[in-house]
């Protein structure tokens, strides 16, 4: 794979929500984690949701994955209603799901093994997305062997050799020391520079939102309602020196206000009247 080649349709990967909630839990234990959120994300777009913890970012996450049912409103990726999990639209968690006794190549391989193909060509197929995350000399190799943004490397690999329309990503960096987190954020911009799927990232770090994103949705806390959608301004391709920029400074500053009113507003009492 080379140049800005796609891995789908250029028009493929278009998510579209329509006043989406989501209930979480059953009987007296239940609770509404994500409430009435209407969006368009176009194919192609690298949008990052951003918002406090518990504000159910990675639960809409899930509901577009196809392991959590919504409760209200409509869901679609490409005009189709979400109804299972489906390869068409992969995930990467924050710790990775690598199977410790496959190699790098055999994991990578894996979807396309479940899928029927045969071995050498699965093989092709692996060592293709190998190369594209930097990871080729390292295929036959362990996960025990490899570090944790190695083995986040593999794990996008794994995803992206089924050739999603959509990639989900919750939090995959969090975990990840600094030097290698920002490492990470410039790989995936490689990546999607080149590949061109549709990206949805889930993120708490504001920096992080800015420096990667198209687009930004910013949400509330519980239950997470959509508060803004910030368009970056900053030209592609990006590099790490765009955080001293004065206009992503104003970005972060506005991003933190919005966080914090919404944040201190659903954290104060409620209050009664006196005498009631």
């Amino acid at each position: 794979m080379s140049g800005r080649e796609r891995l789908n349709r250029p028009d493929a990967g278009r998510i579209e929500t329509e006043k989406v909630s989501i209930e979480l839990g059953q009987g007296a234990q239940a609770f509404e984690a994500v409430r009435d959120i209407s969006v368009t994300i176009e194919p192609g777009e690298l949008v990052c949701i951003l918002g406090p913890s518990g504000c159910g970012k990675s639960t809409l996450l899930g509901a577009l994955a196809g392991h959590i049912t919504t409760s209200k409103g409509r869901l679609t990726v490409d005009g189709a209603p979400v109804g299972g999990p489906h390869p068409d639209r992969g995930i990467v968690f924050q710790y990775h799901t690598l199977f410790p006794w496959k190699s790098v190549r055999e994991n990578v391989a894996f979807g396309p093994k479940m899928r029927g193909l045969k071995r050498s060509e699965r093989h092709r197929m692996a060592d293709e997305i190998l190369d594209l995350v930097g990871l080729r000399d390292f295929a036959d190799r362990y996960p025990s062997q490899l570090s944790g943004g190695m083995q986040q490397r593999v794990e996008i690999a794994r995803v992206l050799v089924n050739r999603p329309r959509l990639l989900l990503m919750d939090e995959p960096f969090s975990a990840l020391d600094a030097l290698t987190r920002m490492r990470m954020q410039e790989l995936l911009l490689d990546i999607w520079e080149r590949v061109r799927t549709t990206i949805l990232f889930v993120t708490h770090d504001i920096d992080e939102a800015l420096f990667l994103a198209d687009r930004i949705l910013v949400m509330s806390p519980r239950p997470g309602r959509l508060l803004e959608q910030i368009v970056v301004p900053f030209p592609r391709p990006r590099a790490t020196d765009i955080v001293a920029l004065p206009e992503f400074g104003k970005l972060k500053r506005h991003c933190l206000d919005l966080l914090r009113v919404e944040t201190r507003t659903a954290s104060l009492p409620r209050l009664t009247p006196l005498g009631l």
